[in-house]
């Protein structure tokens, strides 16, 4: 293997495990404010586009 291939290789996967982080942190994160959400409307808080077509 040349040292050009063995340089693309390596450039390659570094960007596959970088992209690979970067997903599973947003998919934890999700799971994280999904849990928060249901905290907040557990505790009786609830989002402004839950109040019936009230505009105001």
């Amino acid at each position: 293997m040349s040292a050009h291939a063995l340089y693309v290789t390596a450039a390659y996967a570094a960007s596959a495990i970088a992209l690979a982080g970067l997903i599973g942190w947003i998919l934890l994160d999700r799971r994280a404010r999904r849990r928060e959400l249901a905290d907040l409307e557990a505790a009786g808080v609830r989002r402004r586009s839950d109040r019936g077509g009230a505009r105001q």
